[in-house]
């Protein structure tokens, strides 16, 4: 999928969040201000309780919506599902969104009343949306191959080339721009000034544009590269250390859910579809 497709693949995902949120919100909006207390009064009280079909129906869509997000991303990383049909990244991205509209929905079904083991799940569910965003952080700063494989150092370190050479064998630079263009390459920490510096040496010496977009995106990726080697290490060690945080909230929320439908059904509460 090229960049304009996924901008739209991710865009939709979103509106849709906002707008399910947004209609939940203003279809119940009277029942949830009631106060607790209050709410058996209210006239839609049977329809929109955890245990109405409406809510109800809330909490049994959204753990189908997360327990399908959790199999399906499970299944395309451990053992390879789907592999040739859709790159790990999209479907990492697929799984956040069917694992952030989940909850959404089961929010709206607890009708905002927490209580008991429900609470914990609930948290727990919280504490796994969470660290789901920050684990999303740290993966995309891991250098990965098309297919989702996360990079060694050495192959991250394999993709950097001879900037100034390349450069040089497909544009003619003098050997001013080239020292330039090395001392950014080769510098530990290049910054946005180095690059706009390079931007003015290029124009004022008449480059024709098309040679300095060219070559200003080669040090852009160049350093880009280059910040990624800095903080591979680290970001390795953090989603080491991310998988202990989201992993096991995600098995308490499993185990409660489990434990929340085995009671419900022995209250007698059957299944409303």
């Amino acid at each position: 999928m090229n960049k304009q497709v996924h901008k739209a693949y991710i865009t939709l995902m979103v509106l849709i969040i906002i707008a399910v949120t947004a209609y939940l919100s203003y279809v119940g909006y009277t029942y949830y201000m009631t106060p607790l207390e209050e709410r058996f009064y209210h006239p839609q009280h049977k329809w929109f309780k955890p245990s109405g079909i409406y809510g109800h129906g809330l909490g049994i869509v959204g753990t189908l919506l997360i327990l399908f997000g959790v199999v399906i991303y499970i299944a395309r990383k451990r053992y390879n599902f789907l592999s040739k049909l859709i790159r790990l990244k999209y479907l990492l991205e697929f799984h956040i969104f069917l694992c952030t509209l989940g909850p959404i929905l089961v929010l709206f079904h607890t009708a905002f009343k927490f209580g008991g083991i429900v609470s914990i799940a609930f948290w727990s569910m919280v504490a796994v949306v969470l660290s789901g965003v920050v684990g999303r952080f740290i993966y995309i700063q891991i250098p990965r191959t098309l297919e989702g494989r996360e990079l060694t150092l050495n192959e991250v370190k394999g993709l950097k080339t001879d900037l100034a050479t390349t450069i040089h064998e497909e544009i003619e630079v003098d050997d001013q721009t080239k020292q330039l263009i090395l001392n950014i390459s080769n510098a530990e920490k290049p910054s946005s000034s180095d690059v706009r510096k390079l931007k003015r040496e290029l124009k004022r010496k008449n480059f024709p544009k098309e040679d300095r977009h060219y070559i200003l995106k080669l040090v852009k990726d160049d350093m880009s590269l280059s910040r990624k080697i800095g903080r591979l290490l680290l970001m390795q060690k953090l989603f080491k250390y991310w998988h202990v945080a989201h992993l096991p909230f995600a098995l308490i929320m499993l185990v409660i859910v489990v434990i929340h439908v085995a009671v419900t059904l022995a209250f007698g509460y059957k299944w409303i579809f």
